[in-house]
């Protein structure tokens, strides 16, 4: 797919369109890393949120819980 740098306010851009944004699961505010390799190419990587490790083993026990009865059939 080719962009073309454009203006936008006093700075440049490239502008994502919609199908461009549900392709790679953004948002509007998703935040981006950004890095210039030394052959000149740009790499965009979305910086999902990371999952703290008490919310996670919460979430983990209340998943066994509740499908507790599943988990011993299937051990």
């Amino acid at each position: 797919m080719i962009k073309t740098v454009t203006k936008v306010g006093n700075s440049q851009g490239v502008i994502f369109d919609s199908a461009v944004m549900e392709l790679a699961h953004l948002k509007l505010g998703d935040s981006l890393n950004l890095e210039v390799h030394s052959s000149g190419t740009i790499t965009l990587t979305p910086m999902r949120p990371q999952i703290d490790a008490a919310r996670a083993a919460d979430t983990a026990r209340r998943l066994i819980k509740k499908n507790d009865e599943l988990f011993r059939r299937l051990s």
